[in-house]
């Protein structure tokens, strides 16, 4: 692993938004840069027992377009934190950070991973493809709904639930090509390994 001892963790507050309480809490973040895992605590001193935890490796980090201060991290578990910080650079410093974290933890996984016989190779070219095909959906589904908005609402620039709406949609969107990219630079990295051969167009 490529954190040194001083920048293996990376510490704050963050407000988390919870389904619970429906709505926005404080919450102490830490990141253990050598494990991989995100943490959240209720009190900044009350680190020894999380109020929950999340692995990084093949998570997606997307800052949202609803405002300048919230993102989210979407884990390979398919858990997803949405998070806000106090501004738009304590935001950046986070998403850089995380991302940092999920990317070296994703390439040890995978260089560690053990290469795929050639009949799974094209198991996961097919499967990649359907995925690839389901994206493109998504993506003209999305692009629809906008058009759909913009047109038929005169309220839509100022009607908070409709630019959620498109806000969520483009969100999950830019998940989903983030998770395709994952899949695409594994399984390159397997066809190094074996001499297979994928198109990613």
């Amino acid at each position: 692993m490529d954190f040194d001892q001083k920048s293996r963790h990376f510490t704050g507050q963050l407000y988390k938004y919870t389904n619970v309480m429906k709505g926005w809490q404080f919450r102490y973040f830490f990141v253990d840069c050598y494990e991989g895992v995100l943490h959240y605590y209720l009190l900044e001193n009350g680190r020894s027992v999380p109020r929950g935890s999340v692995h990084l490796a093949g998570a997606v980090i997307c800052p949202s377009e609803e405002d300048s201060k919230t993102f989210t991290v979407n884990c390979a578990s398919g858990d997803m934190l949405k998070l806000r910080a106090t501004d738009a650079r304590e935001r950046q410093e986070w998403v850089n950070k995380l991302r940092a974290v999920a990317e070296a933890h994703t390439k040890t996984i995978s260089a560690n991973s053990t290469p795929l016989r050639p009949h799974e190779h094209l198991d996961v070219i097919e499967a990649i493809t359907a995925a690839k095909a389901q994206i493109t959906t998504s993506e003209q589904t999305h692009t629809k709904l906008c058009q759909a908005l913009e047109t038929s609402s005169s309220y839509f620039f100022t009607d908070p639930n409709l630019l959620m709406l498109k806000a969520t949609s483009a969100a999950s969107l830019h998940c989903l090509f983030q998770c395709l990219h994952l899949l695409q630079r594994e399984q390159h990295q397997q066809q190094g390994r074996t001499g297979f051969v994928i198109d990613d167009d």
